[in-house]
């Protein structure tokens, strides 16, 4: 029993999938439309960057998902496994967009530029560098609501995502980010602080949530080939209707990955897929159970691998 997952934000990379690119035609193709749909060569902003242009969020979320979405049809037409008969799909974030499109409750184009417009609202919702996020490491959910309790007068900030065993992420402006961080050093937990120029995932996102309710009513949406883990739910579904809701909640409610993730074991999943650039995922996923096994696919090296499942 297998699930496919899809990465979110961070996974980035200039020149990510140029091999898939150079050696699949259809590949090509599915960059072209995207470059239509978009009404720019996000072809270049992959491939030439700089990263400054690739990393800022309307960009980041369409060529993630071009790149997962790419990946999967690659694998489709390659290989013989069928991914359509793995149990579940997820996506961390924006890569729940990209296992709605390859499980086709959504199609391509309009998935593109949902995401082209969801990543600007994102971004806008916030002025630039007055909100961001922090990774907190070694601690769990009730430990950090515990802090966030005794300093709710100090500060204001929001579980983002529920990553991992030790792994959290938070949102809120600098400014109470920065007094979170004098607090987790007194008690000597490790953080990080991340390079992202807004809080996702919290209730500072309210003005794109308006605008993304608005795009996706507007957007037609199909009963998916596969269950489809929510992001907000942990929780399979393939019924439109709530998929839409859903989606509209995401961009304010935390990332219930380990949740996820232990459903799907729990389902009684043996085998992770990782679609698209990086491994963040398949890294997430050993921390909260080291006996499943991961496979990541974004390069021809990892394709003759999977061939041989």
């Amino acid at each position: 029993m297998f699930s496919v997952l899809f990465p979110g934000q961070g996974s980035q990379s200039v020149g990510m999938i140029k091999e898939l690119y150079e050696n699949f035609d259809y590949v090509k193709d599915l960059f072209h439309e995207a470059n239509e749909a978009l009404g720019l060569s996000i072809e270049k902003i992959i491939f030439e960057g700089p990263k400054e242009l690739l990393d800022e969020t309307e960009n980041t979320q369409p060529a993630i998902f071009l790149t997962s979405f790419s990946i999967f049809n690659v694998i489709k037409k390659e290989t013989s496994l069928d991914l359509n008969k793995a149990n579940f799909f997820a996506g961390h974030s924006l890569g729940e967009y990209s296992a709605l499109a390859c499980a086709e409750a959504i199609n391509f184009t309009d998935t593109i530029k949902l995401l082209k417009i969801r990543g600007k609202a994102m971004q806008n919702s916030v002025p630039k560098n007055e909100g961001g996020m922090v990774a907190v490491l070694g601690i769990e959910v009730d430990k950090i609501n515990e802090i966030f309790e005794n300093n709710f007068e100090n500060f204001k900030c929001y579980l983002a995502n529920d990553n991992s065993n030790g792994q959290i992420v938070i949102s809120g402006k600098n400014n109470d980010l920065n007094k979170l961080i004098d607090e987790l050093k007194k008690l000597n937990i490790k953080n990080i602080k991340l390079p992202v120029s807004a809080p996702f995932h919290c209730d500072l996102m309210k003005p794109a949530t308006d605008v993304m309710k608005k795009e996706i009513t507007n957007t037609k949406f199909s009963k998916s080939k596969n269950l489809v883990i929510s992001n907000v739910t942990a929780k399979p579904s393939n019924d439109p209707e709530i998929i839409k809701n859903l989606l509209v909640e995401q961009i304010e409610k935390p990332v219930r990955w380990r949740e996820s993730i232990l459903n799907m074991i729990n389902a009684g999943n043996k085998i992770f897929i990782e679609i698209g650039p990086g491994k963040v995922l398949s890294g997430l996923i050993k921390r909260i159970d080291r006996k499943v096994e991961t496979i990541q696919v974004n390069n021809i090296h990892d394709l003759n691998n999977l061939k041989k499942l």
